[in-house]
């Protein structure tokens, strides 16, 4: 029962940290991105409003500006950038390559948003697709996971086998691949997204992580650019690396949340290492209580079977004395007796009356 309340204890515990995170986040991003959403907003009702002035003011010609911002918006909503002229562009997000990248983003559960099946035959299709294919993604994943596992495995032995402490072997193992797969997964690709996006190498690492970690916003997207040409392979490579690079990140998560547990653990071990020792310094006081209260109550009684034995001499003295007063009552009686009594005795004639005093004095002995 006690190890049952301790668990619902942690447990609350639990997600009452996981909800002030939750919170915290909530109140940092709206902190930093609130303002400058305000700000484009009034960018865009300003391009609207200068438009309108400079073309017309008449209703039809507003009507006509929302509805091209209506289609404007639902071409961006499907992966089509509208900037440019040209409708006959050879960009398309539906080649052999993209689709193959948008098949990754579905069963890895990513999820861009950029672009997505519009016909009823491809929305349908999707769904049977990720339906089975999620299972499959998993599967892989555990798999790259346990060689990958078996490796930190072997490092851990061979660090032991040097001498090194089991907690040191965790970090160490956790650091070394932390530090491999930020290199490989993390700090090489930025490098390439930097060449063929045109993205700053802070935007590389942005979208290299939230693509990793099955975030996926959809705020960037390789390959998503009209304007630019890429090799026909481009995006098939980078589904590659994004299903080696979950499951480097999947292995990191499992790493780091067993030394954190591990953590938790040792504090729980000190908390009830604390709590024995409490227990036990108050076991020896109510102990030492009950000794003192113990060594009271025999002193106590001492006293009384002193006062008894003090007075039993007493008693005993004035038993002692009436028995005496007796016997020798007994005796003085004897010697009294009239000789009447022995000649009676042995004549066989009956007593005299006077001989029923004796008897007399003998009942009131008794």
């Amino acid at each position: 029962m006690c190890a049952r309340s301790r668990c619902s204890r942690s447990c609350v515990l639990l997600f009452l940290g996981y909800f002030a995170y939750l919170l915290i986040g909530a109140a940092v991003f709206q902190a930093l991105e609130l303002k400058e959403e305000s700000e484009l907003k009034a960018r865009v009702w300003r391009k609207k409003a200068q438009f309108l002035n400079i073309s017309s003011t008449s209703p039809a010609a507003r009507q006509a500006l929302e509805k091209l911002v209506e289609a404007i918006t639902e071409a961006i909503k499907h992966g089509v950038n509208p900037i440019g002229n040209d409708s006959n562009s050879s960009h398309t997000n539906w080649d052999f390559s993209s689709s193959f990248f948008f098949a990754v983003t579905v069963v890895s559960t990513i999820g861009y948003g950029n672009i997505s099946p519009t016909t009823a035959g491809g929305q349908i299709f999707c769904v049977f697709y990720a339906l089975f294919g999620i299972p499959v993604h998993v599967i892989i994943l555990s798999h790259v996971g346990k060689y990958l596992t078996s490796h930190s495995e072997k490092m851990g032995v061979y660090l032991s086998k040097k001498g090194v402490k089991e907690k040191r072997v965790k970090l160490l193992t956790f650091l070394f691949f932390l530090v491999i797969g930020a290199v490989v997964f993390l700090a090489l690709p930025p490098l390439v997204f930097c060449i063929f996006e045109n993205w700053s190498y802070r935007e590389g690492v942005y979208y290299a992580f939230i693509t990793l970690s099955t975030i996926g916003f959809g705020d960037y997207v390789v390959g998503a650019d009209p304007h630019r040409t890429f090799h026909r392979f481009y995006r098939a490579l980078v589904a590659i690396w994004i299903l080696f690079g979950i499951a480097w990140l999947a292995l990191l998560f499992n790493l780091l949340t067993v030394f954190m547990e591990d953590t938790e653990k040792k504090i729980a071990k000190i908390k009830n290492k604390k709590k024995a020792a409490k227990e036990k310094m108050n076991f020896k006081y109510d102990a030492n209580a009950n000794s003192s209260s113990e060594n009271v109550s025999i002193l106590s009684g001492s006293e009384t079977g002193v006062r008894k034995g003090a007075q039993k001499p007493f008693k005993q003295q004035e038993s002692s004395h009436v028995d005496l007063t007796i016997i020798a009552s007994d005796h003085d009686q004897e010697e009294t007796k009239p000789e009447p009594e022995k000649n009676a005795k042995n004549t066989g004639q009956e007593k005299p009356e006077n001989i029923i005093h004796p008897i007399i004095l003998n009942s009131r002995k008794t």
